[in-house]
């Protein structure tokens, strides 16, 4: 019994040593193919990022990455093709691995820093030249670059207080370079926005603020800023577009989805009332612009769009009378608009006021000198008038033509 048991023993033993004998053989070889697949996916990434394939680039330098998770230049290689993607925030985390792994890595550290100092980070870019200058006292690109940190800082407190002070227009003027120097930094182009607010001009806000919804993470912020800002200027659709955005970072918020509430209702209103007036169901068009001021009473720029409309459909349902009304009060509220005057001159005709209907062609082609539908209405109108005129002179004669 004895004999047997040692026996079962025996064989156990055996059969363990060699099964580790046999996964220590494949070890060894999965171990070998590992490496020459790195050098592969590192040699592939070297080529395609100069063929300038970069997304596959990428994914070879991804796989030999996952391959080998210890070797500094692996982690150094793929943020360059972070960064010739315009992917600064992608190469940062491989460009910081890069260091842990291997210190004195001064291209690393370089690299590093500059990406810092054009994201506005002056204080962890100058730790980076710092540290290679220690290393490297004649490194001439890391000396000028910790100029350049030095000097972003002093322009950022001075552009703070300035807009502090309320000087606008010299925070603009020190934001350029600051710009300049940092132009993935997103509170510089925030902080210039609100200063062309201020100063009324949405446009050039829009400008500023438009990159930074990919300068920062999950910038709703801005989002709903854009929103705002187009919103104000009559641009329903881009309006809409941009509180879209807000809302697909967060379904929940509830700023984002109150004015997506206004906005789309606005926007629909506009859309379905051209939409009537080109299947010429003018009067109906004209009840859809009356909801889409009463929807937005508050941005002139709706109404003034409603009025101008609404004069139109007017004009196209020969209701003269009601359309010189309407028309004049909205050339009142926007005396260069050519639509409205071109309009208003037809309701003249239609009320057979043709000198009225001339002066307003006549105004309608100084705002628009290249307009053949105001030409061609104008010497129409001055026809018209001729006309009216020879067949008032006859009258006072009281003989006939």
């Amino acid at each position: 019994m004895e004999l047997c048991r040692r026996s079962g023993v025996s064989g156990v033993l055996y059969s363990l040593s060699l099964l580790c004998v046999i996964l220590d053989l494949q070890l060894d070889g999965v171990l070998g193919a590992t490496r020459v697949e790195i050098e592969h996916h590192l040699e592939m990434g070297r080529k395609l990022l100069a063929a300038g394939q970069l997304a596959e680039a990428l994914s070879h330098y991804h796989s030999a990455v996952e391959g080998d998770s210890k070797n500094y230049l692996t982690y150094y290689k793929r943020a360059a093709v972070f960064l010739a993607m315009g992917k600064s925030k992608s190469a940062l985390p491989d460009l910081t691995k890069a260091i842990q792994l291997k210190p004195d890595f001064l291209a690393a550290r370089l690299q590093r820093g500059n990406i810092l100092l054009k994201q506005g980070n002056t204080q962890e870019a100058r730790e980076d030249f710092e540290s290679v200058v220690q290393r490297s006292s004649e490194h001439e690109e890391a000396r000028d670059q910790l100029m350049r940190a030095n000097e972003l800082e002093e322009l950022q407190e001075e552009a703070h207080a300035a807009y502090n002070q309320g000087d606008y227009g010299a925070t603009i003027s020190v934001l350029e370079r600051v710009i300049e120097i940092s132009p993935w930094d997103p509170e510089s182009r925030e902080l210039r926005a609100e200063c062309y607010i201020r100063m009324g001009d949405p446009q050039k806000a829009i400008q500023d603020l438009t990159p930074t919804t990919r300068l920062r993470n999950d910038n709703r912020a801005a989002f709903l800023k854009l929103s705002l800002l187009h919103y104000s200027l009559g641009e329903h659709h881009e309006s809409l577009n941009h509180i879209r955005e807000c809302l697909k970072l967060d379904q929940d918020d509830k700023e984002c989805f109150s004015h997506y509430k206004q906005v789309k209702k606005l926007s629909k209103q506009l859309d379905s009332a051209e939409e009537l007036i080109q299947e010429e169901r003018y009067q109906e068009a004209i009840d859809k612009y009356e909801s889409v001021m009463k929807t937005e009473p508050s941005v002139s720029h709706y109404t003034n769009l409603a009025k101008e409309r609404i004069c139109f459909c007017l004009v196209k349902l020969k209701m003269a009378h009601e359309a010189i009304d309407v028309c004049s009060e909205a050339h009142q509220r926007d005396p260069r608009n050519t639509n409205v005057l071109r309009d208003r001159a037809e309701a003249y005709i239609l009320n057979q006021e043709y000198e009225k209907a001339v002066e307003d062609y006549h105004e309608a082609k100084e705002f628009d000198s290249e307009s053949n539908e105001i030409k061609e209405g104008l010497e129409r109108a001055q026809k018209m008038l001729k006309l009216s005129r020879k067949r008032d002179y006859y009258k006072i004669l009281g003989v006939g033509r």
